[in-house]
């Protein structure tokens, strides 16, 4: 990790929600912004953001969520996330962010993410995919 990795840094993006990122189970005229995209949005642009201060070789995994998803966001309106790092502790981060839509805000919550080494990572889970396969 770079120094520049600091609270306070943040990173904003405006997303179009589309089909793909909508429920459909109550229908076509309910098709509003679903929560697991919400959260996958979210979990992007916070590593999105780990990224521009890392270091070769670094990335980052989830580790924690918390998400109230208030309002509705209705199929063709977009969606602004503003994720900011609240806590640098090593190489666990924690993130505060908020949506909106053009009406209000639609969501809120706290996401943590833990900086890896790639490598050390990928010999990790081939030594846990060993492990499993002697079962």
């Amino acid at each position: 990790m770079k120094d520049s990795l600091m609270p306070g840094l943040e990173m904003t993006r405006q997303i179009d929600v589309d089909t793909d990122r909508t429920i459909g189970f109550m229908g076509d005229e309910c098709r509003v912004y679903g929560t697991p995209y919400l959260l996958q949005d979210i979990e992007i642009l916070c590593r999105d953001l780990l990224l521009e201060h890392s270091d070769e070789g670094e990335d980052s995994v989830g580790t924690h969520v918390q998400l109230e998803h208030s309002a509705a966001t209705l199929l063709g309106m977009w969606v602004e996330i503003t994720v900011t790092i609240t806590e640098v502790a090593r190489r666990a981060v924690t993130f505060d962010f908020v949506a909106r839509d053009a009406l209000e805000q639609v969501a809120a919550g706290t996401h943590g993410r833990f900086v890896v080494d790639v490598e050390t990572t990928a010999a990790r889970l081939k030594g846990k995919l060993a492990k499993v396969q002697e079962i």
